[in-house]
């Protein structure tokens, strides 16, 4: 039934949790959370339904009956941090099923009580009230389980009507407390009490004994005292056998050393098995207690604790000391000598701790926190029982004493040394480890690579996160029992391979310089089951792509995949996560690459050559060349002996099989008068000594016409193809319209050769001239021929001679 109460109250108060987060607006038909919205008073709009209403944090000042009336499912209340001042039980009237009522936090002081039979949290600490708002109907709270109270008294009276309930937690906010009452509280019954006191207050040590009699947890916030030690009230002996704590915890404690060890000597001697003291400062007048005065304190204290008590587990974090005059070694010799299982020393300063001087039962040791040096159990075999060790946050600096200091330590099984200055150089001295040594933590200190040349043999789980470790030497210790290794925020530039770890199941490498790790890890490591290589910079490249198949391989080794896994390089894919980073396997493969290029350029050189041929590319080369060669011979020549003035009035091309027409009809008609048209033939014009390419390109230039007899037969002759080719340079380079055509024989375009591709050109774009077979037609063929080349030539001269 305990068991099930404590989950209920666990559950209320991760629901008013929750609420926080939620808006005034009704998310759930059963949840309205209308906290900090500036109310005054309650909302008429709440949903009849509601089972759990927030009203916190508001200024209601006041309520009545007619605001919760209609809300009869209403399980919880919570009314805290707001502005009233009275209250009226009886305004619940209707809320049978009412069980948490919180109403902390108010200046409420005066209260009208009713039985609410259905409540179990009840809560009315910090408020105003003088005495202890207990009416006699609290009695009828059968279910009542948690009750929150504040006063500035407690009387004996005061918990009267309510010590037959079976409370599972009480807790009393004590502020401006002015009267206590001895033994008040030991009519209660209750398993956990919580005292709060007024940090500017002196506390009254009656309500520390009376609460050790009647709860088995007890915690108690600000202990102060600032008066004499001498006129502090000694527990008496009869207190022994009436204190039932067996957990205790004391928070912000302000106290002489005299008290605090008086306290401490109680509490040995008691019940206590697990003891917390946080924020604690001792201090000591130095006009009252002086050395010699702290020093028989000191050794009672050390008699005791020589004894066996029921005390396991001591802890004391945040310790701040203020006392000066004394020897602080007896005081680590009292904690080294204790007879526990658990001591807990943190954050405070302590800059040593002895050895005990017998085997010591210390199961737990956290000294976390503090200045403990290199020197710490250096040649200690009294710890053979001691299990785990927290050295955090410490000033050691060499790893190969920590080994040494563990080598004694036969049942050590647990070490932290994260966050020290440890470093190891590797200097060919070997480490002393426990062989019982299972789990370490070497994290945020100073180690770099050969850090590997130091650790346990028998270790399973290893954190080196946060070092300077730059790659795992492949030649190191063997560790075959090492299951878990952490090696994220270090410097590694690849995932380190398992030769030597041949057990692991777990690797960290997040948050290192890895840019493309390698692909071969999981046949490496086959026994890891999880990888979290995530949050590296890595660069998405070919290289990578290996690795991202290697994810898909893995069956979800890879642990925060895709999200941990994203581009940092290049610029362009910053931020792409890996799953969304492809390329092509021609890209990627360099063979495959090298061999497509090749069959690519084999492939282009072969439709080159193939152009070539079919459109006689070397021909026309060799055409360029010839007319190249032929202007800069020009070029060169002495000006007289250039001849760039026009001679004829038309250049006649022709095949020599169609000379007869050309000699019997073409000559013969257009130079049938004297001095009518002057033709350059290549009979009787080319001069002799030239090659016939400069003889055709002179004549092509000297002419003002170019006329080509076109037939079956010219497309045949390559020396007309010749003739073609620098007319139709010429149109192009001089922009002349010198071309005529005349179409002596039709001819098929099947017979054209590929390379009279401008001859194909020529007949489509320019207007040719038919021979006609009619006679009849023949004179005006002849006349618009005349026509055509009709031009008066320059005198050259040669005529003028």
């Amino acid at each position: 039934m305990r068991y099930l109460t404590n989950i209920y109250v666990l559950t209320c108060a991760f629901t008013f949790t929750l609420w926080n987060n939620i808006q005034p607006t009704v998310e759930d038909e059963f949840i309205a959370n209308y906290s900090s919205s500036l109310l005054t008073n309650v909302p008429k709009t709440i949903p009849v339904c509601t089972q759990v209403l927030d009203l916190s944090h508001n200024r209601i000042s006041g309520l009545s009956i007619s605001e919760f009336i209609h809300l009869s499912d209403l399980q919880v209340l919570n009314l805290s941090h707001n502005l009233m001042t009275v209250l009226d039980f009886s305004v619940f009237i209707f809320n049978e099923n009412l069980e948490y009522l919180d109403l902390s936090h108010n200046n409420i002081s005066k209260v009208s009580c009713l039985t609410l039979a259905s409540l179990r949290h009840l809560d009315l600490s910090f408020n105003k009230f003088t005495a202890l708002p207990i009416c006699q109907e609290f009695g009828n709270m059968f279910h009542l389980e948690y009750l929150g109270l504040s006063a500035t008294m407690v009387r004996t009276s005061d918990f009267r009507y309510i010590k037959h309930l079976q409370l599972h937690t009480v807790f009393l906010n004590l502020g401006n407390f002015s009267l206590y009452e001895p033994q008040s509280l030991t009519v209660l019954t209750t398993r956990n009490l919580h005292i709060a006191f007024a940090a500017n207050q002196n506390f009254i040590f009656s309500l520390l004994y009376d609460g050790m009699c009647i709860s088995e947890n007890l915690k108690i916030v600000n202990l102060r005292y600032t008066l004499s030690y001498k006129d502090f009230p000694s527990p008496s002996l009869m207190l022994l056998k009436k204190i039932k704590t067996t957990t205790l915890t004391l928070e912000a404690v302000d106290l002489q050393w005299a008290i605090i060890l008086q306290i401490f000597m109680l509490i040995w001697c008691s019940p206590v098995e697990h003891l917390t003291v946080r924020n604690l400062t001792f201090r000591g007048p130095l006009e009252e207690l002086t050395e010699y005065a702290f020093q028989p304190l000191l050794s009672s204290v050390e008699q005791l604790i020589s004894l066996d008590g029921s005390m396991k587990a001591l802890t004391l974090e945040h310790v701040r000391n203020k006392v000066y005059y004394f020897n602080q070694e007896i005081l680590y010799r009292q904690f080294s000598e204790m007879n526990i299982a658990n001591l807990t020393i943190a954050d405070a300063y302590m800059p040593h701790m002895l050895c005990p001087n017998r085997t010591s039962s210390f199961q737990y040791l956290n000294f976390s926190h503090n200045a403990l040096t290199d020197e710490l159990f250096q040649n200690c075999g009294t710890l053979a029982d001691l299990k785990l060790l927290i050295l955090q946050r410490n000033k050691f600096e060499s790893l190969r004493k920590v080994s040494f200091m563990t080598s004694r330590m036969k049942s050590l099984t647990y070490l932290d040394m994260s966050n020290n200055l440890l470093r190891h150089d590797g200097a060919g001295v070997q480490c002393q480890w426990a062989e019982s040594l299972a789990e370490l933590d070497l994290s945020s200190n100073q180690l770099v690579d050969a850090v590997f040349e130091c650790l346990p043999a028998n270790i399973q789980k290893l954190s080196l996160q946060n070092n300077h470790i730059s790659n795992v030497p492949s030649r190191v210790a063997e560790l075959k029992s090492l299951q878990e290794l952490n090696l994220a925020s270090n410097r590694l530039a690849d995932l380190p391979g398992c030769g030597g770890f041949t057990s692991l199941q777990f690797l960290n490498v997040e948050m290192n310089s890895i840019l493309t790790p390698s692909a071969n890890f999981f046949q490496s490591c086959p026994r890891v089951r999880e990888l979290q290589a995530g949050h590296n910079p890595f660069q998405c490249s070919c290289e990578l792509q290996a690795f991202i198949q290697l994810e898909r391989r893995s069956g979800g080794k890879l642990f925060g995949w895709p999200a941990a896994y994203v581009c940092e390089y290049p610029e362009g894919l910053r931020g792409t996560e890996l799953k969304d980073f492809h390329l092509s396997p021609l890209a990627c493969n360099t063979t495959l690459l090298l061999v497509t290029a090749l069959l690519l350029t084999l492939l282009l050189v072969a439709a080159v050559a193939f152009l070539c041929i079919y459109l006689d590319v070397p021909w026309y080369v060799r055409m360029t060349w010839q007319w190249t060669q032929t202007k800069r011979r020009a070029w060169h020549n002495p000006p007289a002996d250039q001849e760039a003035i026009l001679q004829f009035h038309a250049f006649i091309s022709y095949s020599e099989r169609d000379s007869l027409w050309v000699k019997n009809e073409l000559i013969p008609n257009l130079e049938r008068e004297e001095g009518s048209v002057q033709l350059c033939q290549h009979e009787r014009n080319f001069i002799p000594g030239k090659s016939i390419v400069e003889n055709i390109i002179n004549c092509i230039e000297k002419s003002y016409r170019s006329i080509f007899v076109l037939s079956p037969n010219f497309v045949q002759s390559e020396w007309c193809h010749y003739e073609l080719y620098f007319a139709h340079h010429k149109l192009f380079s001089e922009n002349s319209n010198s071309l005529i055509l005349i179409l002596l024989e039709p001819i098929p375009p099947y017979l054209i050769p590929a390379r009279y591709h401008k001859l194909k050109a020529l007949m489509a774009k320019r207007t040719y001239m038919e021979w006609p077979k009619e006679r009849s037609k023949r004179p005006l063929f002849w006349a618009n021929l005349r026509a055509a080349i009709s031009i008066n030539l320059p005198i050259s001269s040669e005529a003028n001679e």
